[in-house]
């Protein structure tokens, strides 16, 4: 007898939910273990819906493919996936959990392994019917599944011994993205003498000989950090 799973795709674009569905079809079929049951959200405030109905038939999603970049909540509170992931976890305490992006940059996807760390993590040009599939199956198996994008960050940052902390890595980020040292303790919650050390410091690090912050940007990226 086949095993019931459910499955909650949150997207809101239909050719990708599409795809998800094609490949969980596929994956029903060629597996031959489960029996799918797929039901989807398009934007956080069908998402909470959703998960409120959950919750009222004292049941719960299985596994939830979650893009980042859904529309908000009416509400404010929920501003993307970033803000939904959090809630499925405290919410369902045996979910699998799958989130997609569009974003390829090392801070990004960084940020969303720290904050989030789902169960698999998928960038979304890395996607074709069979990675969905392996995915799906390696996460409902034996998690973790990373696709193409992921494992060569987490390579290149395994392949070093540097101690670069989250404010280390906001700090690259910010100047990889020409915020200027004045407008940093804005954005960082540090003062920029701190912020000036700490820049010091990853040149040592990263053994940028010059002050040119585009030399250590260069560096930092190589790598894996930006």
């Amino acid at each position: 007898m086949l095993k019931p799973y459910t499955i909650l795709i949150i997207d809101d674009h239909p050719l990708i939910v599409e795809a998800y569905k094609t490949a969980i079809k596929q994956a029903e079929t060629q597996q031959n273990q489960f029996q799918f049951k797929v039901t989807s959200a398009e934007d956080a405030d069908q998402a909470l819906a959703i998960i409120n109905q959950f919750k009222q038939q004292n049941s719960s999603p299985d596994l939830v493919i979650l893009d980042i970049k859904i529309p908000p909540s009416s509400d404010g509170k929920i501003l993307s996936g970033e803000d939904l992931a959090p809630v499925l976890k405290a919410t369902f305490n045996n979910l699998k959990l799958i989130v997609s992006t569009t974003f390829n940059n090392n801070y990004r996807l960084n940020s969303i392994l720290k904050q989030i760390n789902p169960d698999g993590l998928l960038v979304k040009n890395d996607i074709t019917s069979k990675t969905l599939e392996e995915a799906m199956i390696t996460v409902i198996n034996q998690p973790p599944f990373y696709s193409k994008t992921v494992l060569q960050l987490l390579r290149k940052t395994a392949s070093n011994n540097y101690l670069i902390d989250e404010i280390d890595r906001r700090l690259l980020y910010e100047i990889s993205i020409g915020t200027r040292m004045n407008e940093l303790p804005d954005v960082i919650n540090l003062s920029k003498a701190a912020l000036e050390k700490r820049k010091r410091n990853l040149k040592e690090v990263f053994k940028v000989q010059n002050n040119d912050d585009r030399s250590l940007i260069i560096q930092a990226k190589k790598e894996g950090y930006v």
